[in-house]
């Protein structure tokens, strides 16, 4: 299949978009959050099913929600610098369904991830300690506080401690990039080069060595390696259908 000629894009339709729907839920946190106390965090993150505060539509409102504005800040420059080329040659449809499907299947692993953890300290505690969690937890976080007990510490922080942010979709991105142009350099600090083909595979390397080395860690190392797995494979279902 050859792809027809299109005019180069600094700001793909997609990405704009994009962009710009992440910024209005920024701005729209910062604003329920300073006037009417409500953190939408707490409605629009990702919990795990487990949890009593866990929605449906949470899997996909995550991804548009995050936590200060470096983490929004790196989302959205790493999409506009790694994303604006693969746009430009796959076209608007094809780069939005690659964004979201990388973007859930980094939310499903994470979850799985998470349930994994989730039941062995289940299986550990007491059924009153895991019912002491479930019923009062939430309220223990939201104030600062948290359990002596390192289980029932853990296993509040794996129920009512939410998971935000377009990582996961921004990684399986990277991913692409670097499968579509993995000659492609990248400038480090804007000093080092390194192809991008390289620069991936180090880069997931290192969030596979976080994910096992620091668990507990606020950072959704798995949700990363998730996307980057949906994208590959995604990437090589259409190379086999020659869709790209």
């Amino acid at each position: 299949m050859s792809l027809q000629p299109r005019s180069f894009s600094l700001l793909p339709e997609v990405i704009k978009n994009l962009m710009i729907i992440n910024g209005l839920f920024f701005v729209a946190t910062l604003v329920a959050n300073s006037t009417f106390s409500i953190d939408l965090g707490n409605y629009l993150g990702l919990y795990i099913p487990a949890s009593p505060l866990f929605k449906p539509y949470q899997i996909i409102s995550h991804m548009f929600m995050h936590g200060g504005l470096m983490h929004i800040f790196s989302n959205m420059f790493a999409l506009w610098m790694f994303g604006m080329a693969l746009e430009n040659a796959w076209g608007p449809k094809r780069f939005l369904i690659f964004y979201l499907v990388t973007g859930l299947g980094a939310a499903f692993l994470h979850l799985g991830v998470l349930y994994w953890e989730y039941f062995s300290l289940v299986n550990q505690m007491s059924a009153s300690d895991v019912l002491d969690v479930k019923t009062y937890g939430s309220e223990y976080l939201q104030s600062g506080r948290n359990y002596v007990d390192s289980n029932q510490s853990t296993l509040n922080i794996l129920l009512n401690m939410p998971t935000v942010g377009a990582s996961g979709a921004v990684f399986g991105v990277l991913l692409a990039f670097g499968m579509m142009f993995p000659n492609q350099r990248i400038y480090i600090y804007l000093l080092f080069p390194i192809k991008a083909k390289y620069f991936v595979a180090i880069y997931g390397i290192f969030e596979l060595y976080n994910g096992f080395s620091n668990q507990g860690s606020n950072i959704a190392h798995f949700a990363h390696l998730g996307g980057m797995l949906f994208g590959f494979f995604l990437i090589q279902h259409w190379r086999r259908n020659r869709e790209i």
